[in-house]
């Protein structure tokens, strides 16, 4: 396999992750929307926690491809 065969296939290897952002993100939402759905009044403390999983589960993704740009431009 040639040089550039194996930089797209470590790109395509350090996007993996991003399913399980994807995933993790549908959990963190529903599980947020439910829990105000049943109890109203918990939405003001709630609000910040789901927040704050979003950001930090969001970065995971970020690091994800930002590992596959170097992979590809700068390797």
């Amino acid at each position: 396999m040639t040089d550039q065969g194996m930089r797209l296939l470590a790109a395509a290897v350090a996007i993996l992750p991003l399913f399980g952002v994807a995933m993790a993100l549908g959990k963190i939402f529903s599980d947020w929307i439910s829990a105000v759905a049943r109890n109203p009044g918990a939405g003001e403390k709630l609000q910040p926690v789901g927040l704050l999983g979003f950001a930090l589960t969001e970065a995971i993704a970020l690091f994800a491809l930002i590992i596959s740009f170097i992979i590809l431009f700068v390797m």
